[in-house]
């Protein structure tokens, strides 16, 4: 009896060594943005939970605000495997070969949320997350971050008062087509880059979404934001494939269950966190902020609208059928 209680005590102490020698999940998640965008504070939510439902078997390395990669490099470094997780701008996928995510950035497709989120959450979402699988990398979430303004050093309160403005865009042919269809110049440039090259008139403005426009304190150096609301800037949380499938599937479970969570979240925080910006930039002083009238807004509309036809052929003219019937009836907000 002792000699088995004596074996029992031995394997039970060599389970728990080898249960405490376990290594420690790491997943180093970067992304570009401040950490008290949506998007930063969604990913510290994500690591919150993720960190507590697995009971320190998992730990979330967050790296904001390009601390290691800028917007150009991280996909690469997803891929190599140098980074597990990123929520890029859905656009950086086109370079990628993948410019059906484009479709997503084309003006004035979704007159809301509700109508972006029929597309994202539901089934031309879930293709688009499932077409990533071929680069290498896992689509997990689309994280939103409301519509876009302008924002120039001088006053843009109509199409024509972009003419010869030189814009900053992210690498992106639908954003490009964009800027080009009300006459400005079009400059592509790491995030990372943005506020200086503001500041210095290398580029005449950029547009984005408010929360980054504050968070990143773009508006420090522009006189004039225009609230055009002429695409949705919307994330993809991704994760490289290789290290995903060869998780153990409790864990996978349990990272599931938090994106989920961290989505909820950052789609509630995207909502408040706009309309504090909003009022955080007309309480500076810094910058005027124009809320186009119907007329106005009609005219952008009008100005931007062809250049979903435009690039149907890139962004694959059965992806832009479908959205259109998605959205169609969807009112307006």
């Amino acid at each position: 009896m002792k000699l088995m209680l004596a074996l029992l005590t031995a394997s039970l102490a060599l389970m728990e060594s080898a249960f405490a020698a376990d290594p420690v999940i790491v997943i180093k998640f970067s992304h570009v943005a401040a950490s008290d965008n949506p998007k930063g504070q969604a990913a510290d939510r994500f690591k919150q939970l993720a960190e507590e439902r697995s009971k320190g078997r998992v730990k979330v390395e967050v790296y904001p605000n390009s601390q290691l990669y800028k917007d150009k490099e991280e996909l690469e470094a997803l891929q190599l495997g140098a980074v597990q997780m990123l929520a890029p701008v859905t656009s950086k996928f086109g370079p990628m070969g993948l410019p059906e995510f484009e479709a997503l950035d084309l003006p004035y497709m979704f007159t809301s949320e509700e109508a972006l989120h029929k597309v994202t959450r539901g089934p031309i979402g879930k293709r688009l997350l499932k077409s990533l699988e071929k680069s290498g990398v896992i689509g997990l979430a689309f994280w939103d971050n409301g519509f876009r303004v302008m924002s120039a050093n001088r006053a843009i309160y109509k199409p024509g008062d972009m003419k010869g403005l030189k814009m900053r865009i992210n690498s992106s042919k639908v954003n490009s087509a964009i800027m080009r269809s009300v006459g400005a110049l079009p400059q592509s440039l790491a995030f990372s880059e943005v506020y200086q090259a503001l500041q210095t008139g290398v580029v005449d403005g950029t547009d984005g979404p408010i929360s980054n426009l504050y968070t990143q304190k773009h508006y420090e150096v522009q006189k004039y934001v225009t609230d055009t609301r002429h695409t949705f800037s919307g994330y993809a949380v991704v994760v490289n494939k290789k290290f995903w499938e060869g998780l153990p599937a409790d864990v996978r479970t349990l990272l599931e269950g938090a994106m989920k969570d961290a989505t909820a979240y950052n789609d509630d925080v995207a909502d408040k966190d706009a309309a504090a910006a909003f009022a955080a930039i007309k309480a500076s002083g810094k910058t005027e902020i124009h809320i186009p009238t119907a007329a106005e807004k009609a005219a952008w509309i009008k100005a931007m609208t062809p250049v979903q036809d435009e690039m149907a052929s890139r962004v694959g003219k059965e992806i832009l059928a479908a959205i259109r019937k998605e959205v169609a009836g969807i009112p307006a907000k």
